[in-house]
């Protein structure tokens, strides 16, 4: 173990120094927020601005990599978002703190782009699953401090937006000091936006739906779980402990996806997600215990959904079309994660806090009802076609190069092909969004059943 994670110890420091700092700041910034009288909107909208600059990073953020290299771009982009934590400090103006938290969220995407893309190639296939599931453990695990270190000052002082900018500061030294080479440039992929809805309806619908309720709650539940009072541990602790749970449940739930239909998981997952979401409406503001125990329920089933998409969604994805499927899926996230914190601000404007959870239980329950039309239309993926969920998820959630143009339509009577000539058939008109099985190396492929024209329903 300790020798096949020797090559990226220093990444691997970066990443812990990196996401200490941006998981302080996730916290801190709607606590201060709300303390300088902020709407419910405009916290929505800090929010939100993260995720469009994120996504804008993930496009863009290849062309600045290949122009001056991983290194350099590193220490650019650490720099920058190390300064961008101290200008909320400084500058209170709501328009403002929106244009730094997009510049933060680009510059984070950019920083795991740099990240992961060199973790890939310092790996071997025999241990790269080791390499991230550490690299995992390590995001969940410091993300969780960064949050906790907000009972180390007051949200209202200068000397915790100073911890997230050393911090984050910090993260430049292990990269730059490393004796490690450098990946080569990173390689254009294009992203077929219509291709993966027609590919995967529920992969693809699923990684928007847990960015609107995942992003509404990374940007709206430190102020809720707050309650208005002044215990700023209280929202951070609730936060580390909803994180844990997730971490708690992606890989047990992960291992039992792999044994049967993904998506009758996936119905019940989001089921409960929602009934958690019911539950801290309810009773969050009835004690603490019960607002960290539903919490960490909350956290066990919202939190790997995304996972489970992106596992079901590569059920269907040619080894040779990953990189393409996991960064539009990713990308979608992005998408859902920018409306999701001004959907939920609004309803919370109308409804009180509790209406966060109220608005993330609607959004599950919703898409379970989605779900659960798409298996009465399609044949389940065979257990055979069926891939490993550990390896599935990982590369779903590696933040991987985006070429500059975003294609998002085809020709609809003409099969879209890939770089490797590889076609994505339609079948009827009522089931042409999913008239793609899921293939193997072999040419023994087992596909779901179909008939002539396309999926049995």
């Amino acid at each position: 173990m300790l020798r096949a994670l020797a090559p990226v110890a220093a990444l691997l420091l970066s990443v812990a120094f990196m996401l200490m700092g941006n998981g302080l700041q996730s916290t801190l910034l709607p606590m201060r927020a709300q303390l300088e009288a902020y709407s419910s909107v405009e916290i929505g909208v800090l929010g939100s601005a993260y995720f469009v600059g994120f996504a804008l990073g993930c496009w863009r953020g290849a062309i600045l990599i290949r122009r001056v290299g991983h290194i350099r771009t590193f220490a650019a982009v650490v720099a920058i978002s190390s300064t961008s934590a101290l200008v909320h400090a400084l500058v209170f103006e709501p328009m403002v703190w929106w244009a730094v938290r997009l510049l933060s969220g680009a510059c984070v995407a950019i920083l795991f782009m740099v990240i992961e893309s060199w973790l890939n190639e310092k790996s071997t296939n025999e241990t790269r699953g080791l390499v991230f599931s550490v690299y995992t453990a390590i995001n969940l695990t410091v993300i969780s401090i960064g949050q906790l270190m907000i009972a180390f000052g007051n949200p209202e002082g200068f000397p915790l937006f100073l911890m997230a900018s050393i911090l984050i500061s910090w993260a430049a030294v292990p990269v730059a000091m490393t004796r490690s080479e450098s990946p080569a440039p990173p390689e254009q992929v294009g992203v077929r936006i219509g291709y993966l809805l027609r590919l995967s309806p529920v992969g693809f619908i699923g990684s928007f739906v847990v960015g609107v309720t995942n992003g509404a709650f990374w940007a709206l539940a430190p102020v809720v779980a707050q309650g208005g009072t002044s215990n700023t541990s209280l929202a951070a602790i609730f936060i580390a402990v909803a994180v844990i749970g997730g971490a708690a449940g992606q890989y047990p739930l992960g291992k039992i996806s792999d044994r049967m239909d993904r998506r009758r998981l996936i119905v019940v997952v989001a089921g409960l997600a929602a009934l958690a979401g019911i539950g801290l409406g309810i009773f969050g503001a009835s004690g603490q215990t019960l607002l960290m125990a539903i919490g960490f329920i909350f956290g066990v089933f919202a939190f790997p959904l995304y996972s489970l998409c992106v596992a079901h969604a590569n059920d269907f994805v040619e080894g040779r079309s990953f990189v393409e499927a996991a960064s539009g899926l990713l990308l979608t996230y992005a998408a859902g994660a920018v409306a999701g914190p001004i959907l939920a601000s609004i309803v919370i404007s109308q409804a009180g806090t509790g209406g966060l959870f109220y608005f993330t239980a609607a959004i599950h329950l919703i898409f379970a009802g989605f779900v659960i039309f798409r298996i009465r239309r399609r044949d389940p993926v065979p257990e055979a076609a069926r891939g490993d969920f550990v390896e599935a998820a990982n590369a779903g959630l590696t933040i991987l190069p985006l070429d500059t143009g975003l294609s998002t339509h085809g020709d609809p009577e003409m099969p879209e092909t890939g770089e490797t000539g590889d076609e994505v058939s339609e079948g009827s008109e009522a089931d042409a969004d999913e008239a793609v099985a899921p293939q193997s190396a072999t040419t023994d492929d087992v596909r779901p059943e179909t008939g002539d024209d396309g999926p049995k329903s």
